[in-house]
């Protein structure tokens, strides 16, 4: 029976930064992710900008190269599959894990394809992968996403959409900008103080002025196969819609981390029990990297100061070892 020294669940990009580490270690090690090669990145809206500058995103000592100051989601996809394949890191694609259990110091891991027994977890899952849901009549009905990848299907229609932070920002100027009627839902006072902040005073304005409606301090309530209603301040509201996309947010895979018996606060966060100066978790041999160590604070951990979590980690392995 072949024992791993590391097995890494998630192929994006701090997953891709962990096998670098293991190579370069001399590790014995699989990647293997349910989706495609950066799976999260690969469902970001096609004309997706990242935050982050070119060269806060690189790893591996492969230089990325984009064309304007800040990449483009097409250019950070072609960029990390250059960084895989210069790596020649052992990835599994469209391989999920399904369970896991722990006899002594192995972990045996069952996948959709395969059975691994390894000495080391490292858990890169993201959160993009699970949305945070509304929980509300008609939630389920074909009209209603959670996921946004471009404006084209919403022109000349009439859409809502829940959420005040970035990336309902972006959908609602975009789908207005190509035709759509679009209505906002937030729940708070205004838009998210965290939105870019080159795009804030845009939507604002936009709001402002009429062409994009919202509501403020408000909820869905019911979404319908015409209408969709909402709680509002001034009671219930029922509109004409066409779609609704909910920008709600995104969680880690905590079935997988309970499964593992990691640890969670009981605060709001949700936040896994792990050491911050090696990333291991509460169970031995089980690793935390990248975005999943925030729990539902999901605007602590990105690419850029996540990286080195895989530098840590191995660091720790190796010493063990």
């Amino acid at each position: 029976m072949e024992i791993l020294d590391v097995f890494i669940v998630g192929g994006g990009p701090i997953g891709l930064a962990c096998g670098i580490e293991c190579e370069k270690a001399g590790l014995n090690y699989i990647i293997v992710e349910k989706g495609v090669l950066t799976n999260s990145l690969f469902n970001y809206p096609l004309n997706m900008t990242f935050f982050s500058t070119s060269e806060k995103l690189e790893m591996g000592g492969i230089p990325f190269m984009s064309i304007s100051h800040k990449p483009t989601r097409t250019e950070a996809l072609e960029y990390y599959r250059r960084v895989a394949k210069t790596w020649k890191l052992k990835i599994n694609l469209y391989e999920e894990v399904k369970s896991v259990s722990k006899e002594e110091d192995v972990f045996e891991i069952t996948t959709s394809k395969a059975k691994y027994h390894t000495k080391n977890i490292i858990l890169s899952t993201g959160f993009y992968d699970l949305p945070n849901l509304m929980k509300v009549p008609g939630e389920d009905l074909p009209k209603v996403t959670h996921y946004y990848k471009e404006p084209w299907p919403y022109i000349g229609q009439k859409i809502v959409v829940v959420g005040g932070a970035n990336s309902a920002v972006d959908v609602a100027l975009e789908t207005w900008r190509k035709g759509a009627d679009v209505t906002m839902v937030l729940k708070d006072e205004g838009i998210d103080s965290n939105v870019k902040y080159w795009v804030k005073p845009d939507i604002e304005n936009r709001i402002k002025e009429g062409s994009i409606k919202a509501f403020n301090h408000s909820t869905v309530k019911e979404i319908r196969e015409k209408e969709v209603v909402l709680n509002t301040p001034e009671g219930e509201v029922a509109i004409e819609n066409d779609f609704v996309l909910a920008m709600t947010g995104y969680r880690p895979n905590f079935a997988l981390l309970d499964q593992l018996g990691v640890e969670l606060s009981l605060d709001e966060k949700r936040q896994p029990c792990y050491d911050q100066t090696n990333q291991e978790s509460n169970v031995h041999g089980v690793y935390l990297a990248g975005v999943v160590c925030g729990g539902l604070n999901t605007r602590e951990f990105f690419i850029e100061n996540s990286i080195v979590h895989a530098e840590h980690i191995v660091k720790d392995i190796v010493g063990k070892k």
